[in-house]
């Protein structure tokens, strides 16, 4: 950190820390709500068996509600500056979350299943408006030193979120209750923004006179996702990513299932709810435990000795090693909750930096519409191509878990292959507007 940006840097990662918090209750929240909903009949009509796949297609639905909510974002996103943009992008989540308060213990039918689809596309949408934020505000020399030290805010508030909702769940706490907490903890995030939007955060913040009234265009994320190959790279790796994300947290809920099924018939008085709002709120505190390790010593060594190629080969790497040794019939949930566990902290934090420093060479208008759309409706279309394997998968191939983890075995080799085509362009894309203007076309220093 260089003189006069420490106190932006630690704003916004106060900022992370405590969506993260809010999303991580949300999220431990959603998951005994899901995987207790009862299996309506005209889908076991279609062959889904329980709760697990139901999970599945569920995110898949996401995708289809993106489709939607990215365009008008852009449309929103042209129209005003981008603090406006912000408040009523959070404003807007927080009315969500209060209305889910009221109704989620109301006995409405499938509320587990409406709840689960708007977490998934709430928890991406407002991560990504605040790192299209981040790279507005920041240069590509200040995001490459200080991108991995906000990220710290994210890993960290992961397990204290999770955490939270354990501790919460433990003591009888309703999850009506839960939720108006995250509301209140989401609000309070727009007050960071305001303070970090005032201040000029040193040489590494970039003009913000010229660029807070900058407009954006009128085209859409979607257009602008089309429109580059650089984009449309990205916007693969993250469907390849996701597709084998989602398939192995398949893979983990079907056997946390059967374990609470088994308890239940050996105990008719076990309580499969609280076991499973236990079981993830333990797993989710222990892979941010890991990812906040990884964030605070690992990632800034891998950008500084090997740059964007050491943190976007490293999710990659991990996974082919996790599925391997399930496909080889390692299947037992204490350690598939381990390997998933790796897993997920490493994409958490290696990952999560590179996801954000791919988009530090792109334009404003790029930023925020077209990372949006990437990182909502393209991550959700990962969901979907999962949805349809484990459809495949469960009803025409009945294949068991060690099969899910051979064909996640098969997608991470491409994506292996994907990152070196995505690493010699994001090089030359980088090459090419310094030599173009001196410096990032978004402001900053020559050099950085």
């Amino acid at each position: 950190v260089h003189g006069g940006e420490g106190s932006r840097a630690l704003l916004m990662l106060a900022n992370i820390f405590l969506i993260l918090v809010c999303y991580y209750i949300i999220k431990t929240v959603r998951e005994p709500l899901i995987l207790n909903t009862e299996v309506p009949g005209f889908l076991q009509n279609l062959g889904i068996r329980g709760p697990a796949e139901v999970k599945t297609y569920a995110a898949a639905a996401q995708a289809v509600i993106l489709m939607a909510f990215v365009p008008a974002y852009s449309w929103f996103a042209s129209r005003v500056d981008r603090m406006k943009l912000i408040y009523g992008v959070t404003l807007f989540f927080a009315a969500n979350i209060l209305l889910f308060a009221m109704t989620v213990g109301s006995g409405v039918h499938l509320m587990g299943i409406i709840f689960y689809v708007w977490v998934g596309f709430f928890s991406l949408s407002i991560i990504a408006q605040f790192w299209s934020y981040a790279n507005d505000i920041y240069t590509k020399g200040a995001g490459n030193r200080i991108f991995p030290i906000i990220a710290i805010g994210m890993t960290a508030g992961t397990p204290v979120g999770a955490f939270l909702a354990e501790r919460m769940f433990a003591a009888g706490i309703s999850v009506n209750v839960m939720l108006y907490l995250a509301a209140g903890i989401l609000l309070t995030t727009l007050a960071i923004y305001t303070v970090v939007n005032r201040g000029t955060g040193g040489p590494a913040a970039k003009d913000e006179a010229a660029k807070v009234e900058e407009p954006m265009g009128q085209r859409s994320g979607f257009a602008l996702v089309f429109a580059s190959r650089y984009i449309m790279m990205i916007a693969g790796l993250m469907i390849l990513l996701n597709l084998v994300n989602t398939t192995g947290e398949y893979i983990l809920s079907r056997l946390v299932v059967s374990h609470a099924e088994a308890a239940l018939a050996a105990d008719p008085t076990f309580d499969t709810n609280a076991y499973i709002g236990a079981f993830y709120g333990n797993f989710f505190f222990w892979v941010n435990i890991v990812a906040v390790v990884f964030q605070a010593f690992l990632v800034s060594r891998l950008v500084k000795y090997l740059g964007l190629a050491g943190v976007l080969f490293a999710l990659p790497l991990t996974s082919f090693a996790a599925y391997g040794i399930i496909a080889v019939g390692v299947t037992s949930l204490g350690l598939v909750r381990w390997l998933k566990t790796a897993e997920n902290a490493t994409d958490y934090s290696v990952m999560n930096t590179a996801r954000q420093l791919l988009w530090l060479p792109t334009t404003r208008e790029e930023t925020y519409k077209a990372k949006q759309a990437v990182d909502s409706f393209f991550v959700r279309l990962g969901d979907l191509v999962s949805a349809v394997v484990v459809f495949v998968g469960t009803t025409w191939l009945a294949l068991e878990t060690q099969g899910f983890a051979l064909l996640n075995v098969g997608v991470v080799r491409g994506c292996i292959a994907l990152d070196g085509v995505v690493v010699g362009e994001s090089r030359r894309l980088s090459a090419a507007r310094v030599g173009a203007k001196g410096a990032w076309g978004r402001g900053g220093a020559p050099g950085e």
